[in-house]
């Protein structure tokens, strides 16, 4: 039997067990990561799995059943016990489900990749590793470390409106670390960012990041961070470089418009959101420079797809424009209940999990300065620039993060280097504050977005760009 046979007879047993609507994810995942410390191989581990994931649809009930056993008797059990979960559901009493419309697709989706990564030799991946770690810590660190990770996803989707869709999703990355220890003090440097940059490509992403050729200066700044002064405490013009206006994209942006927090549906884990949807077309989220859009389109970026886990295809859409709130992260559910006549942001992490609403590529579109317009339109400030630690509430309101490495910013020149900077702020004040925004955008890469119970792991994508707000706390801790 094909993917797409096994599919089907799930399908099939679950619309005779009483559902009105099911859909199937048969799905085979690869993936390698490695990590080399101080010059050595630390760890290497390759994964491979396969399975199904059946939803069933029962009045206002979903149910949800996964298998390892890609044969007919499995997905027909599967897609039974999926429906019998779901009538289960209705003995708690709801209104009924319905699903926001789109046309069933037949087709096909591949990342790009230019160079297999799974594919390409072993032991000049761990070659790379190993020289980039040892460089650095040839400088006099004591810990130095190299790691990359490659993701390879078949996947076959049939629902009963009709959909029949594969795709095949190639995504890797890589970073280097430093670490340097001093009296009562370590400090670290990340390049090219922190936990690394990932994509949606093969081994050439990571060749271009020329992780050795930076791997001397990452452990310099880690060593001179030990003895530079702290950022001091106040409240001041700061700017922040792309890799953390990423996550503060991420954080205070694209967990506050998930639609299932929204409703209160993605409420135990990490919370629900500020976002309130009679505000939505007219809620000043930020300045005229915010426009955040939701785009899985975007080549090579990690939140990009074909087509989400429901089957609708990949488009893009604005969530802010011009600082007023005007779209959310959806499902074909959730939009119903709000409303709303759009979804296509719901994925899984596996076959075994059930898909819920996720990050695409969330991203701020560019704006019309530069980093070094910035610095020099700032009589006094701080830059900080690769995050070290953060924290938000369950709401997505209120924040404060760290960052790895920053600078004083004088008469319109960037000064001292400072270590342990901190900011903290209100999202929609905070990003009301934002009056410069740089064109230098990069599509940074997060494979690490936890949410959900059972935990799922999702890869998202953030497009950023340099930014600069006014009057915002700086030096915060505790």
């Amino acid at each position: 039997m094909t993917e797409f046979d096994v599919a089907q007879a799930a399908v099939a047993a679950a619309l005779d067990a009483g559902a009105r609507y099911a859909d199937v994810r048969v799905m085979r995942r690869r993936s390698e990561s490695m990590t080399a410390r101080n010059g050595e191989v630390e760890d290497l581990s390759q994964n491979e799995d396969a399975g199904l994931g059946v939803r069933a649809l029962v009045g206002g009930s979903w149910g949800f059943y996964a298998t390892p056993e890609l044969t007919d008797r499995g997905a027909a059990a599967a897609g039974q016990l999926a429906a019998r979960i779901a009538q289960a559901g209705q003995r708690a009493p709801g209104p009924r489900l319905e699903l926001a419309r789109i046309a069933p697709v037949v087709g096909s989706w591949a990342s790009p990749c230019a160079v297999d990564p799974l594919s390409a030799p072993l032991a000049a991946k761990a070659d790379l590793m190993v020289a980039a770690s040892r460089a650095m810590h040839e400088t006099g660190v004591p810990n130095a470390e190299a790691l990359y990770h490659i993701w390879d996803t078949a996947k076959w989707f049939v629902s009963s409106e009709g959909h029949r869709i594969d795709q095949r999703i190639r995504e890797c990355g890589a970073g280097i670390e430093a670490t340097a220890v001093g009296a009562g003090e370590t400090q670290r440097r990340s390049y090219p960012s922190s936990g690394g940059q990932y994509g949606l490509g093969g081994w050439e992403l990571v060749e271009a990041m020329d992780l050795v050729g930076n791997a001397v200066r990452v452990a310099e700044e880690a060593r001179e961070l030990l003895t530079a002064p702290l950022c001091p405490a106040g409240e001041t013009t700061l700017i922040l470089g792309g890799e953390q206006m990423a996550l503060q994209i991420h954080e205070s942006v694209g967990h506050a418009i998930e639609l299932d927090r929204i409703l209160g549906w993605e409420a135990a884990f990490a919370g629900t959101s500020w976002l309130d949807l009679r505000e939505l077309g007219s809620l000043r989220y930020g300045s005229d420079l915010m426009n955040i859009t939701i785009d899985p389109t975007i080549p090579g970026a990690l939140g990009s797809f074909g087509f989400d886990d429901e089957g609708t295809p990949a488009a893009a859409r604005d969530a802010v424009r011009e600082g007023r709130w005007v779209g959310v992260l959806a499902g074909r559910d959730s939009a119903t209940v709000a409303g709303l006549d759009y979804g296509g942001s719901v994925r899984s992490d596996g076959w075994a999990r059930l898909p819920m609403v996720r990050m695409t590529n969330v991203g701020l579109e560019p704006g019309p300065h530069t980093l070094d317009e910035m610095i020099a339109a700032t009589d006094d400030g701080v830059f900080m620039d690769i995050n070290r630690s953060w924290s938000i509430d369950d709401k997505r309101l209120n924040f404060q993060f760290g960052c790895e490495i920053g600078y004083e910013i004088r008469n319109g020149k960037r000064g001292r280097m400072l270590r342990n900077p901190t900011y903290t702020g209100i999202g929609p004040l905070f990003w009301r504050s934002m009056d410069m925004l740089s064109s230098e955008s990069v599509a940074w890469g997060t494979p690490n977005c936890g949410k959900g119970q059972p935990g799922q792991v999702g890869h998202t994508g953030h497009p950023a760009a340099p930014a600069r707000f006014r009057n915002v706390r700086v030096g915060v801790s505790g």
